[in-house]
């Protein structure tokens, strides 16, 4: 067994001069060392190595190689993952086509979407109103009676109204009554009675009222798609869907007095109480004012034939920039 080495100072010899500096010895801690033999044999010595330095090594490889699996497997993984986005990404660049006219035909088969003439109504009805005309009561002083009943459309932002001349002919007072329920006294400001034609003005309208969008009459041909939106028989607002009969027709009255010429001709139903309505295209433009109907009897109801004033002709007669 190694002995640990200690200092410890040797006996001063006798004569020498107590300051001088102390000689330290190296000596072993209490017993005499042992011989020079022993000690070149216990240096010589290998010391016995344990079980556990003979696995060290082994065990070391072994930290090594599992690091390395550890490390082989994150970069697999890491590799799949990049492959796997990779291939999304480029899928989603990747679409055609075909494959929106598929997801379109999907919605169009499982979807119940609103009809273009819904569409078109929803985009004019802010700007249709009850127009109503009333005269003296002949039998009671001091009291009306409803001479007449239409409708109107809203032209501007002031809230002028485009109606028939036949609507409001005749009347003491009139009333209009607008989208959200509001009413209002109105008064004629103009009159075209050639062209079944009358400009009103309310004396109060809506905070919000949006006025119609005027189109063109031009671009119409027989068998586009028309919206008729009006108070038939004073219900309403009404709208009902058909086709331009035809163009630049010509109508009489059954009594002989009106005769109007340039008409559009048209089938979707309109009944007393349509007259000064707005007859709009599917893109929800004024494109005519639905002005009679024809029926050889004395029903005056709907028999498929309808007339509307060009919206052109309409709006020259208010004054209204040419279109």
């Amino acid at each position: 067994m190694k002995r640990e080495a200690v200092f410890s100072k040797s006996p001063r010899p006798a004569g020498v001069d107590s300051h001088a500096p102390t000689v330290l010895n190296h000596v072993s801690s209490s017993k005499a060392s042992p011989p020079a033999e022993a000690n070149v044999a216990e240096v010589n010595a290998a010391p016995p190595q344990s079980s556990k330095s003979k696995q060290l090594p082994h065990f070391k490889s072994l930290l090594r190689w599992d690091f390395l699996a550890v490390f082989l497997v994150g970069v697999t993984l890491s590799l799949i993952a990049v492959g796997i986005f990779s291939t999304v990404f480029q899928t989603r660049q990747a679409l055609t086509q075909k494959d929106i006219d598929a997801a379109v035909l999907h919605t169009l088969q499982t979807k119940d979407l609103p009809s273009q003439s819904a569409k078109a109504a929803a985009a004019i009805q802010g700007a249709v109103v009850h127009v109503q005309a009333y005269i003296d009561d002949p039998k009671k002083k001091d009291a009306e009676i409803e001479s007449g009943v239409g409708s109107g459309v809203v032209i501007k932002d002031d809230g002028t109204i485009l109606t028939n001349f036949h609507v409001i002919s005749g009347a003491k007072k009139l009333r209009v009554t607008f989208f959200d329920g509001t009413e209002a006294d109105a008064i004629v400001i103009g009159v075209q009675p050639e062209k079944d034609l009358a400009v009103l003005k309310p004396q109060k309208i809506p905070d919000d009222l949006e006025p119609a969008i005027l189109g063109s009459s031009q671009q119409l041909v027989p068998g586009d798609a028309v919206v008729a939106v009006g108070f038939p028989f004073g219900i309403g607002p009404s709208v009902s869907s058909g086709v331009v009969s035809g163009l630049n027709r010509h109508f009489k009255s059954p009594d002989g007095k009106q005769s109007l010429s340039g008409l559009i001709q048209f089938d979707a139903a309109a009944n007393p109480g349509n007259s000064g309505g707005p007859l709009i295209n599917m893109s929800g433009e004024v494109v005519g004012i639905v002005t009679a109907i024809l029926n050889p009897t004395s029903a005056r109801t709907f028999i498929g034939i309808g007339f509307a004033t060009t919206i052109e002709s309409a709006g020259n007669a208010v004054g209204l920039p040419p279109f």
